[in-house]
């Protein structure tokens, strides 16, 4: 899914929370648009005003993007209600308070108060944010939730994110994603060789490793690439969003499983200080808000996702197809090297893949005999 550069429209029409604080002179002198970190460096602490306290979220989301603004807005504003009032927040959506892809260090500045975005974005920062959204191959929505909350995987976060002055909670969830759009069959996994396939890491790196030549386009790029062959394949999320683009009407093709993304999370991300100066009732009333999001959200993809796989399925213009079995397995084979890579970069990379390594062999041996098991009894004959 990764939305590394996107200009991406959609149909969900959120807006952004509306503002409650008295005072337009105040509002003036903190809410302003900035081309940059710089520009804002001088941003004044939250605003506090008769019991209220006014905070300033961005996110990496265009407004109206299918799924994540939305998402973004309702987290915001539950908030809001569950605190009577005395917590709001406004949602700025990409380049409206800091550039796209700035949100990691303005909240860690303290230039926003808060983040919702992707950990790995912050890859430069430390690979292992990965571990906190999506790895080849790693967990499942629930599992993560599951290693996150109750597996020791919130307090490594905390140890990592907490060097970056920002305290973090899981938020939302797409679920697993597809494999992709293609404009050729793929029989092995020698047909990625020389493929020019849009994807980030660290899926990315798995394919670069089967010979693919892996290209970087923003996501307003991706249905002109496809169409006009600057790319020959490219994945996003699933059938809602990727219909909402208009992927459909670009490729010939819609491969699963999304081996790179099988349950990806996003995070809304708190100014430490911001945090720590909370009591702890708020504190405990946003984690509450977070985890409903996340299950809602997750709901949310899952059940548009089905709407919209099935009115694909009914336009009959475009194959469904599983990755071949051989392929999925050499993916899964340079998997674990590419992950195993990201966890060994420093010693609380290592400590963080370790904890998520012992959770994820668990989490399979459970499945095995109890969801996954059940999946397959119930899948017709």
């Amino acid at each position: 899914m990764k939305t590394h550069r996107l200009a991406l429209r959609s149909g969900t029409g959120a807006t952004s929370a509306p503002s409650r604080l008295p005072g337009r002179r105040l509002r003036r002198r903190t809410l302003f648009a900035a081309s940059g970190l710089v520009a804002t460096a001088g941003l004044a602490a939250p605003a506090i005003a008769q019991g209220v306290r006014r905070l300033k979220m961005v996110t990496d989301w265009v407004e109206g993007m299918t799924g994540f603004h939305a998402s973004a807005v309702r987290f915001a504003r539950t908030v809001e209600t569950a605190t009577a009032g005395r917590i709001g927040i406004e949602v700025f959506p990409a380049g409206k308070l800091v550039p796209a892809f700035q949100t990691f260090d303005a909240v860690s500045a303290g230039v926003a108060d808060l983040y919702h975005s992707a950990e790995y974005y912050w890859e430069k920062k430390s690979r292992a944010f990965d571990f906190f959204a999506a790895v080849p191959f790693g967990f499942t929505a629930q599992e993560l939730f599951g290693w996150v909350h109750y597996g020791g995987g919130q307090e490594l976060w905390d140890e990592l994110s907490g060097r970056f002055n920002i305290k973090a909670l899981l938020c939302l969830n797409t679920g697993t994603q597809m494999g992709g759009w293609f404009n050729t069959e793929i029989r092995s996994a020698d047909d990625f060789k020389g493929l020019r396939y849009r994807m980030p890491d660290p899926g990315a790196e798995v394919l670069r490793r089967l010979g693919a030549i892996v290209v970087t386009l923003p996501g307003g790029e991706i249905v002109q690439a496809l169409k006009s062959g600057a790319i020959d394949a490219s994945e996003w999320v699933g059938p809602w969003p990727d219909m909402a683009m208009g992927l459909h009407k670009a490729a010939s093709y819609y491969y699963y499983a999304g081996f790179h993304e099988p349950g990806t999370g996003i995070a809304v991300g708190i100014n430490k200080a911001i945090w720590q100066s909370l009591d702890g009732s708020d504190r405990q009333i946003i984690e509450a808000v977070a985890a409903s999001e996340y299950s809602r959200s997750l709901a949310e993809f899952n059940t548009n996702n089905a709407s919209w796989l099935g009115k694909l399925q009914a336009e009959g213009d475009v194959r469904i197809m599983k990755f071949p079995d051989a392929v999925l397995k050499a993916f899964l084979v340079l998997s674990k090297d590419v992950v195993a890579e990201i966890g060994a970069a420093d010693p609380l990379s290592r400590k963080i893949y370790e904890s998520y390594q012992t959770f994820r062999a668990g989490a399979i041996a459970w499945s095995n005999i109890a969801e996954h098991a059940f999946l397959n009894a119930r899948a017709p004959g």
